[in-house]
């Protein structure tokens, strides 16, 4: 069943038209028509179905039906904070890390980000990771949208408070392994550097934040490949997998 994310709470028994990009999706991508069911949700963990009443090339008119409460959300919250990589690379691992259930996300300009993000520019690529993030919960089926959270500094957000439980940075010469670590007691979150990793004083501010340096194995990761392995073997051991 097609899924299309609404800014704002469907009402049973109402006509909704569609936003522009869904719209375009529904009609010019899905080639969608007149009867076809689709469903609907709005980030909050509710879905909607709905069938379509009109659609043409610019405009989709859905009457909405049944409420569902659904949640495929996984029993492991994991905040991925991510050292900003360049165009593709950032946009794989959100896209990805999202599939695998990750729950928050944290971009950092590291001292070693190829791009360098910051004021206008920073609130730009904010808002197209978003984007990208809703599209990856219209295809995978989560009706919780995880929140990307505004650029920072390591420093600046390294000195906030955590709730974490555990906290792990990966590092190719790590003594740990996922494995070798007890299994959280509630929520976790992952450090990932950006191509050229940490620098000496963002892993020296990480180890004193109280993060865990791990390694993914003898080889070394790539920064896309690092967090969606980890994601991926941490639900295998503590999650839904």
């Amino acid at each position: 069943m097609p899924r299309f994310y609404i800014p704002y709470p469907p009402v049973s028994g109402t006509l909704l038209k569609l936003p522009e990009a869904a719209a375009h999706h529904a009609a010019r991508v899905l080639r969608l028509s007149v009867g076809d069911v689709v469903a609907l949700f709005d980030g909050s963990g509710c879905e909607w179905v709905a069938s379509i009443h009109y659609i043409d090339k610019r405009d989709v008119e859905v009457m909405v039906d049944k409420h569902l409460e659904i949640s495929r959300e996984s029993s492991l919250s994991v905040t991925l904070v991510q050292g900003i990589s360049s165009g593709d690379r950032m946009d794989y691992t959100l896209q990805k890390a999202v599939e695998l259930g990750v729950a928050h996300i944290q971009p950092l300009a590291c001292a070693r980000s190829v791009v360098k993000l910051a004021g206008e520019r920073a609130d730009k690529r904010r808002s197209h990771w978003q984007n990208l993030v809703i599209a990856a919960c219209e295809q995978c089926g989560r009706n919780l949208v995880p929140e990307v959270a505004a650029v920072e500094s390591p420093s600046a957000w390294l000195n906030k408070p955590s709730a974490a439980s555990l906290r792990i940075m990966f590092a190719p010469d790590a003594d740990a392994t996922l494995h070798t670590l007890t299994k959280p007691a509630s929520s976790v979150e992952i450090l990932a550097g950006p191509e050229g990793g940490f620098n000496a004083e963002e892993h020296r501010l990480a180890i004193a934040a109280g993060f865990v340096p791990v390694r993914l194995g003898p080889r070394v990761l790539r920064t896309e490949t690092a967090a969606l392995a980890a994601l991926s073997a941490m639900q295998v051991l503590w999650g839904d997998f």
